[in-house]
């Protein structure tokens, strides 16, 4: 390899790096303002003299249009598509359901799950996808997003070294491999690797990274979540009792088919017992009460909003079971679906006058009437230490009533473009769900998958065509799409892309590499690789994991032949040690999780610090066992 010598440019690059990270670990503005800084500074310096090899100023902004950005914003159209679909609510209720509430139980499923999938589906997309699933998992089960987003995606990165398709740089290193092979002899040529081959590393990796977590993460992990959350204190029981005075929780009662309530009406059992019934699980199916009208059928499950005693001696009168926690039901009271909505009568209403049960009230708005709010007087199924049950069903509405009830979010969306109401309750998240659409969205992401594992087309190209197919089925709309994208890691990573490519272009990189490898010249064969692996993690830390990559394998096959190991051993070795990067938030996983999460630098560099070190230990034993 021929001695580079070091260049005035090399050291403007040297001191952008610096700088960069500097910003990064001291936060005093922005990451995403600070990549935009940087993106500036490159551009301009590429103008003074002797500098003019930083940047090609006429291309300083491809970044935007690159392979790994437009791929991030396609993947948040097409999660944001799959969420719509109401889709990720269901997945969230499965993990709930096997995992209970508990952070030791919740973080390995979800973990794993993200691990799994990102072997298939580029890491980026696989963390992007399970977003909306951690935030709804956080909201019902009270873990912090905090605690769950980081070991959820550094699972994901980890899951991109289980197959050949996992991350960027594995699935450049057989392209590497057979240029490499155009400079060897004939006896030293290497194979190329199966989509499989690195299967074994990878599963390592990931049950090392949930194994950490579940160890560590009470000391790693920030302890608060900052990101704000749309449903707090917007519970039923605490938001009924904090404004109304309505003391009252949401129970959930086994009826067996023997009991004395079989056949009773709905609306009489709500009267005798200042119940108020708002759900049922019949036949494996749940629904909302349509009809207060309707009779009980029986074995099912009720869920039923009241006070603990009034529910207690109901379940002792009728032999009802009451059970510790929601179980059928939790998917209906979770706050990101459903919670309490405030509505107000106008002086124009149609439906002053006219009482809810003349209106099938449930039926006809869904809305389950909870509670009217009339001048200085709260009227209410619900019996409670300051207020006796009244029958709100046949209480006709009066200009300026407040009607407290429950309902899924949609469908107070829906209301809001009815004149009879005025929807008072604004914090709550306003797009309706489109479960009809769930076969277009399914349909349209399997494409964009197949697309990726069974063909050569690009991988941003494969994921618009599923953002595309998603948009024209009207599964989600052009404005929703542009709303899903996270334009500050579009930002951050497209910022970033120019100064990696200064680092290239000025041969910084390959000056950092020489004398790193001269340091480890006559070093024993593992401590060669071991040294190789630690170069392309620092440099994956400060470039792109493909720029890296594409610098250090023909690198790394040189030492190997030199040396007499194995060239593609080190080749793979440098594949997948640009994966390793967890210490500050340059990854495109990382620069997604952060905002949401509330996380800081710090908190990569405390987390990804322990989370470096066994990535090395882990992926050099197991490179050296398997191969």
């Amino acid at each position: 390899m021929e001695t580079l010598a070091f260049t005035t440019e090399m050291a403007v690059v040297m001191g952008m790096l610096a700088f960069t990270v500097f910003l990064f670990v001291s936060e005093i503005i922005r990451i995403d303002l600070a990549a935009i800084l940087v993106l500036v500074m490159v551009g301009i310096l590429s103008y003074v003299p002797g500098l003019e090899r930083l940047a090609d100023v006429t291309h300083l902004f491809d970044g935007f249009a690159s392979n790994a950005v437009i791929s991030i914003i396609a993947v948040m159209i097409v999660g944001a598509g799959l969420d719509r679909t109401g889709i990720m609510n269901k997945v969230a209720a499965v993990i709930l359901k096997r995992g209970g509430t508990t952070e030791k139980r919740v973080l390995p499923i979800v973990s794993g799950t993200v691990g799994v999938i990102s072997s298939f589906l580029q890491n980026v997309g696989a963390a992007a996808l399970f977003l909306p699933v951690v935030s709804r998992i956080s909201a019902r089960s009270g873990i912090p997003m905090a605690r769950l987003l980081m070991p959820m995606g550094f699972c994901a990165i980890l899951g991109g070294t289980m197959t050949m398709v996992g991350s960027s740089p594995l699935i450049l290193l057989n392209d590497l491999i057979i240029t490499a092979n155009a400079g060897l002899p004939d006896g030293q040529k290497m194979d190329t690797f199966g989509l499989f081959s690195v299967a074994p590393i990878g599963a390592a990796l990931i049950l090392t990274g949930i194994a950490y977590f579940l160890l560590l993460g009470r000391w790693v992990l920030p302890g608060k979540d900052s990101a704000d959350s749309v449903t707090e204190g917007r519970g039923t029981s605490e938001y009924l009792q904090r404004i109304y005075g309505l003391r009252a929780d949401v129970f959930e009662v086994d009826v067996p088919a023997d009991s004395p309530l079989v056949g009773e009406i709905l609306a009489d059992i709500n009267n005798e017992n200042g119940v108020y019934i708002i759900s049922t699980f019949y036949r494996g199916k749940v629904s909302m009460i349509q009809i207060l009208t309707a009779e009980i059928a029986a074995p099912c499950r009720l869920a039923i909003i009241g006070r603990r005693s009034a529910v207690m001696a109901m379940a002792k009168k009728y032999g009802l079971t009451v059970r510790p926690e929601l179980d059928v039901f939790v998917e209906e009271f979770a706050p990101t679906n459903a919670g309490i909505a405030e509505v107000v009568i106008p002086p124009d209403s149609k439906l002053i006058g006219k009482s809810p049960r003349d209106l099938l009230f449930r039926k006809t708005y869904g809305l389950s009437l909870l509670a009217i709010h009339r001048g200085e007087e709260t009227l209410s199924h619900v019996k409670s230490e300051d207020h006796q049950p009244t029958q709100i069903g046949l209480v006709p509405f009066q200009a300026g009533d407040m009607l407290v009830a429950h309902t899924r979010w949609d469908n107070l969306t829906r209301l809001k473009r009815d004149r009879d109401f005025v929807v008072v309750t604004s914090d709550f998240p306003q797009e309706e769900l489109r479960p009809h659409k769930v076969g277009w969205a399914l349909f349209f992401f399997l494409v964009s998958l197949s697309l990726i594992l069974f063909s050569d087309v690009r991988l941003s190209l494969c994921l618009l065509t599923g953002a595309v197919g998603m948009i024209l089925s009207q599964v989600i709309s052009i404005d929703e799409a542009y709303r899903a994208v996270g334009w500050n890691t579009v930002f951050l990573l497209a910022s970033l892309i120019p100064l990696g490519q200064a680092v290239q272009n000025t041969g910084t990189a390959e000056w950092i590499a020489q004398q790193i490898l001269t340091v480890l010249d006559g070093w024993p064969i593992w401590a060669l690789q071991g040294g190789i692996a630690i170069l392309a993690t620092v440099f994956s830390l400060v470039m792109s994991n493909v720029g890296a990559t594409v610098l250090l394998v023909p690198l790394a096959v040189s030492i190997a032949v030199a040396a007499g190991a194995n060239p593609a051993v080190f080749a793979l070795t440098v594949a997948i040690s640009t994966s390793n990067s967890f210490i500050i938030p340059t990854h495109q996983v990382n620069a997604l999780i952060m905002g949401p999460a509330g996380y800081k630098v710090v908190d990569f560099v405390k987390s990804g610090g322990i989370m470096t070190v066994l990535f090395l230990v882990v992926s050099m034993l197991m490179l050296n066992i398997v191969f």
